[in-house]
């Protein structure tokens, strides 16, 4: 558990040096948004005793990706991160509708080739919410999310 506080700990640290000294990220707001909501819930999943072993995992035969990949209690899990700055519209883990567990399920099949056909896995949602600046943001874990329907 201290491992992962280090680890976290440096990596902002890090990023406030490379703020300064690199040049500013000219991406959208929300793409910056959502690449620090996947940080936050990969440091939340590891407090939690995951094993991360893939971030951003894409198939060159699938479309989409998988934000997350890693093992929890002898199960792989296939994690979406879903990034908002209000709660005004719909609750973020909403956003993983029919379509969007078609295409994660499809994405995952193509990483499930390489592993034993009897691996026990699901997919989970983590919503993450940066209404105020504050350091820790809310983060909402949503485990065994169906995978039909």
């Amino acid at each position: 558990m201290l491992s992962g506080r280090l680890t976290d700990a440096t990596i902002r640290i890090l990023d406030w040096i490379a703020s300064r000294a690199l040049p500013p990220d000219n991406r959208p707001e929300h793409l910056r948004t959502g690449r620090r909501g996947e940080e936050a819930a990969y440091f939340y999943l590891r407090r939690r005793g995951y094993t991360m072993v893939a971030r951003n995992f894409r198939s060159p035969y699938r479309r989409g990706k998988i934000d997350l990949i890693g093992w929890h209690d002898g199960t792989l899990c296939f994690v979406e991160v879903k990034t908002r700055t209000t709660h005004d519209v719909k609750p973020a883990e909403a956003a993983v509708d029919r379509g969007k567990r078609r295409e994660l399920l499809a994405v995952a099949r193509e990483y499930l080739r390489h592993l034993p056909p009897s691996c026990p896995w699901h997919l989970e949602v983590i919503s993450v919410y940066y209404e105020q600046r504050s350091r820790q943001p809310p983060i909402g874990l949503f485990r065994n999310v169906p995978s039909k329907g």
